[in-house]
């Protein structure tokens, strides 16, 4: 009877007065146990999330505390993603559970819906103080979780759509209106793949003060232990063979794809980082801002991925090394997306019309020998495989390529998911459902990428946009700066994978065209209407069909060492980038030739596929 009263009083109290309202943001959770932090998709979906990636074995319990204002009956929603609906109709396979307090508020958590959507969990009386969170996994395959929302009035529920969601969690937060000084540079780097950490390193050895940002803790983009790509094109070749030193000494001394993490020596990219006296490294900042005057950037505005706080960061110059040339983009800057038709450039590789297919992107895998029989789990969830159109493989690795006729850019979470899907339901069918599959009782599935390796999106357009005939012509040209020497690998659907899936391919195939080794225009290296946005990477000044050249690593990296080369000329002449090519080409050419690595590096780097040996 006694508790059944202070039910009573506490229901008649929160009728009387204002609702309490609480947002927890999962990325912010103190320990995060087995989940991952995902950041990739956060301008489409609104936030960074926390996902259960345990291939298939729970992962532990992420948690943290949370301040109860007042006691009350709170309902309680949580912002949540049944990742498969796309293929399934049906609960999905990231269940999970919330817990408060150790009493667990629902455990079919992530099995609803068609999108991200705030999902109700229950409700629970609470008191005021300390409340303890917790996020349990139950089945270890991507469940996962935003954020919880805590309230008295079960009516209100927070937006969804990612622009609305900007303010409201602001405002729930706390957090400043305006972003944080982050200070003043002479180059700020977006991005910290290799392009951007050459071009970095580069304006820093020449007297430049650098920030460079990069959405995730490690460096290396596709060259880190989170995506696992070899580096590819070859160095210290061409017109200036001093351009790739740099590479040598944040290289790994070991190639390949999908291998173990230690190949890919994250900590010796990042101590070479942070060994530069004028570089100030903001890991887990996501560019997401962009401030113009006319056709000059004045500043931009990175955001945490955990905390939420944003930062603001002026330059006279700013270089592009996104991959996915957000930086121009939010610039205003031209670009393209796609392939361009057979007439536009006169390219005898391209399609006879222009349409919007793209390269696609790669979740790399493998499985590894247990002592004994190990099991995995049942996974159907839309994509049937058989004993005709299974993979028949105990890795994968760059091949594993979805999303080719999608867009890079606004499908990415659906393309990172698809990859995930094929990789689990082809595993689970060779270990519970093939016939003959002695070769996998004994193999365990290792290691799964959850951050995708994509190779094409924007590119972003310069005063010059390379193409065929550059490169099969040899095409001389004034401001010849980095050598490209990778073949032309341009990748497709593979054949016998689309008539297994038509339109629902996972396979990649490719066919290397050589070439000659050819010395890029520097033009290709700036944009044509954002005067002083430099860009290095995949997202630089061609046209698709030349991209299947320039785009692989140890290119891209001399593209960022041409750049940090061009920027501390900015500063010193107070120029733009297109200044250095119209009035001080000569200085930049003398750079180019001095190079700013160490020159007394073995090369044990010359791997170089369908390239020049």
């Amino acid at each position: 009877m006694k508790q059944l009263l202070l039910f009573a009083l506490f229901l008649l109290n929160s009728l009387l007065s204002p609702a309490i309202n609480l947002l927890i943001e999962a990325e912010s959770f103190k320990n995060k146990g087995g989940w991952a932090l995902d950041q990739q998709f956060m301008d489409l979906m609104g936030s960074p999330y926390l996902m259960a990636h345990g291939l298939g074995k729970p992962v532990a319990d992420a948690s943290t505390e949370a301040n109860i204002p007042a006691s009350g009956l709170y309902h309680v929603y949580v912002r949540t993603f049944n990742w498969t609906s796309p293929w399934h109709n049906g609960a999905g396979p990231g269940k999970f559970a919330l817990r408060i307090n150790n009493k667990t508020v629902s455990d079919k958590l992530g099995t609803e819906g068609k999108q991200w959507l705030w999902q109700k969990a229950g409700q629970i009386m609470l008191k005021q103080g300390t409340a303890r969170i917790a996020l349990h996994d139950l089945t270890g395959f991507n469940g996962r979780c935003d954020a919880i929302w805590l309230t008295t009035d079960a009516s209100d529920i927070p937006p969804s759509e990612a622009k609305a969601q900007a303010g409201f969690r602001k405002k729930m937060l706390n957090l400043p209106k305006n972003p944080t000084d982050a200070g003043e540079y002479d180059l700020v780097v977006a991005g910290g793949g290799i392009a951007g950490i050459c071009a970095a390193i580069t304006a820093s050895r020449l007297g430049c003060r650098v920030a460079l940002i990069n959405d995730r803790l490690v460096l290396g983009g596709n060259n880190s232990s989170e995506i696992r790509v070899h580096l590819g094109g070859k160095i210290e070749t061409g017109k200036y063979p001093k351009l790739g030193e740099l590479i040598k000494e944040l290289g790994p001394s070991r190639g390949g794809n999908a291998q173990p993490a230690d190949f890919y020596e994250d900590d010796k990219k990042m101590k070479l980082v942070l060994q530069e006296k004028n570089i100030r490294l903001f890991t887990n900042y996501r560019l997401n801002g962009v401030k113009t005057s006319g056709q000059h950037i004045e500043s931009i505005t990175a955001k945490n991925i955990e905390t939420g706080e944003e930062l603001s960061f002026s330059a006279p110059c700013f270089s592009d090394c996104t991959g996915d040339g957000t930086l121009g983009y939010l610039a205003g800057a031209d670009f393209r997306m796609g392939r361009e038709g057979r007439d536009e450039f006169n390219e005898a590789i391209a399609p006879e019309k222009g349409d919007k297919l793209t390269m696609g992107s790669s979740v790399q895998w493998y499985s590894k020998p247990a002592v004994g029989k190990v099991k995995f789990p049942e996974f159907q969830y839309g994509i049937e495989f058989t004993e005709t159109n299974c993979e028949r493989v105990t890795m994968g690795e760059w091949t594993w390529e979805t999303g080719m006729n999608f867009d890079q850019i606004n499908d990415f979470e659906y393309i990172r998911d698809y990859g995930l899907l094929v990789v689990f339901s082809n595993w689970s069918f060779l270990k519970n459902h093939l016939k003959d599959n002695k070769e996998y009782a004994n193999l365990n599935l290792d290691w799964v990428a959850y951050i995708a390796g994509k190779r094409e999106s924007r590119r972003l357009l310069g005063d010059y946009i390379l193409k065929q005939d550059d490169i099969y012509k040899n095409v001389f040209h004034e401001d010849a700066s980095f050598t490209t020497t990778w073949s032309i690998d341009l990748h497709f659907p593979d054949s016998i994978n689309s008539a297994h899936f038509p339109g629902k391919e996972f396979k990649a195939a490719t066919e290397h065209i050589f070439i000659q080794a050819y010395s890029v225009p520097y033009r290709c290296l700036y944009s044509r209407n954002i005067n002083n946005l430099f860009m290095a990477g995949r997202n630089i000044s061609v046209s698709h069909v030349a991209l299947g050249t320039v785009r692989v690593m140890r290119t891209t990296g001399m593209m960022g060492e041409v750049v940090g080369m061009a920027a501390s000329l900015c500063k010193k002449y107070k120029a733009t980038p297109r200044q250095i090519y119209q009035s001080h080409l000569e200085e930049l050419k003398m750079l180019m030739e001095k190079g700013v690595g160490q020159g007394n590096l073995p090369n044990n780097q010359k791997y170089n596929e369908g390239g020049i040996i």
